[in-house]
Parts: structure tokens; sequence; C-alpha cells
């Protein structure tokens, strides 16, 4: 006798209802990568304080077919002391997702939150590898509130509309 806990195991199998929402990632690929240290080997000497360090993110999305898309996540960080630029590493780092069964109303926060917060433990791995391998410690990017990210420009493209109407 089958139990409701089997039976909802089943439907998340794919053995139920076939509209069940899913998100599966099909491929993951480094699209662009740079690292420029431009003062080594001089750069690389030990400083008694830390670097300055610029961090940028942004996400885009494309789609690719009804039900694929192709999200990118782009990183970049520069480290400075004084006016000298130590290293400048830049990274966009896609993944092709197949999405189905989701309201449309959901598809912008999956693009936009889910997808990139899939995607960014590996690029964060491939920036910390490219600075060490550049001869500096490994930099290793905080988590990034995409949500928060997302709803910042959701907020800055209503306040760019609203300014164009008036």
């Amino acid at each position: 006798m089958a139990s409701n806990d089997d039976a909802a195991t089943g439907a998340a199998n794919g053995n139920g209802n076939q509209n069940q929402p899913s998100l599966n990632v099909l491929a993951q690929y480094v699209k662009d990568l740079s690292f420029e240290s431009p003062g080594a080997p001089n750069s690389l000497r030990g400083r008694d304080k830390a670097p300055g360090i610029a961090i940028n993110v942004n996400v885009n999305a494309n789609p690719l077919s009804d039900k694929q898309f192709d999200v990118n996540l782009t990183l970049n960080a520069k480290a400075s002391f004084d006016q000298e630029v130590l290293f400048n590493v830049e990274l966009v780092y896609g993944g092709v997702f197949a999405i189905s069964g989701f309201p449309q109303e959901h598809m912008l926060p999956i693009l936009f939150i889910e997808c990139p917060r899939l995607l960014f433990p590996f690029a964060r791995q491939i920036v910390a590898d490219a600075t060490r391998n550049g001869g500096f410690p490994p930099l290793m990017l905080d988590p990034i509130d995409f949500a928060q990210m997302f709803q910042q420009r959701i907020a800055e493209d209503q306040a760019a509309s609203k300014v164009q109407v008036s």
C-alpha cells in the first residue's frame, strides 16, 4: 500500500502530473575569462595593508527556445593599492536552463534569482582559481543576494519608466 509520501515522491520524479514545474541545468560554460596583473612582478610583493577590491555583478538572460534560456552571470573584480592596479579579473559564466511548468509571472525571478544562484558557486571558484594562479591569495567572493539585486533592478526600471513618462 502506497503512502501519501510515496505519491508525492512519484509526482516529484515525473511519474505524476506532466505540468509539474521543473528547472534543469542543461549546460554550464565559461563564456569569457580575463585575468590581468599589469604591474607583475612588482604587484606581487607583500603589503602591510590589504588592497581595495571593487566587485561588480550583473545577470543577463536570453531565450533560446520556448523552454530553454541562456543565463549569464558576469563578475568583475579589480584590486588596487593606492593608484596601482594589482589585478583585474573578469568572468562571464553561462548556463543553459530548461524551465517549464511555471506561471509566466514567476519566469523573471527564476531567470534572475534562481538561475544565477545555481551558477554562482562555480563562478566563485573560477575567480578564486584565477587570482590564485595569478600569484595572489584566492579571491573568495562573498555570497550574493540575487533576490535583492533583482528587486533593485526592478525598482530602477520602474523609476526610469516614470521619468520617461513625465
